[in-house]
């Protein structure tokens, strides 16, 4: 059985949707051949509502209760990177400077998001390129970050 709330297929991933304690806890990116699964709490089915919103028009907004646990600084990360604009990038050095700390902790902290795409860690680049993506360098997770950035830009 699954432990996912709700998993639904989008144009450029497979998420899987995790719900405690009245907000979204998890937002996870799932094999590309996972069977969807019908939301039936009213909370993953706002979600998954929202998520096909964003995928349509990647200016359209989340507004979603959140349960974001981590460190201070992680939150911090995560509050930052909330309020960049569909299509705005900025680099792990440029966020660091930001936020008084340096780059690898901003891609640690990205890394350890769990709510991406509401949270938008794809909009975090290398200085000299696209860089990496839950950890990833150059595999799936990396392939995905290329495809939502081209989904927010053709907008």
């Amino acid at each position: 059985m699954s432990r996912h709330d709700a998993i639904v297929q989008l144009p450029f991933a497979t998420v899987g949707i995790r719900i405690g304690d009245d907000a979204i806890t998890r937002i996870e990116f799932l094999p590309p051949d996972t069977a969807e699964r019908a939301a039936t709490d009213p909370l993953a089915q706002a979600a998954v509502a929202a998520l096909q919103r964003y995928s349509i028009d990647p200016r359209s907004e989340f507004d979603l209760p959140l349960q974001l646990d981590g460190t201070d600084f992680q939150r911090r990360v995560w509050r930052t990177l909330q309020g960049l604009k569909s299509g705005e990038t900025v680099s792990y050095g440029e966020l660091a400077a930001r936020l008084g700390s340096g780059a690898r902790a901003v891609g640690n902290a990205c890394r350890r998001n769990p709510v991406p795409l509401i949270v938008p860690c794809h909009r975090v680049i290398a200085k000299n390129g696209l860089g990496g993506f839950a950890g990833d360098r150059d595999g799936g997770w990396t392939a995905i970050k290329r495809r939502l950035l081209e989904h927010e830009r053709t907008r």
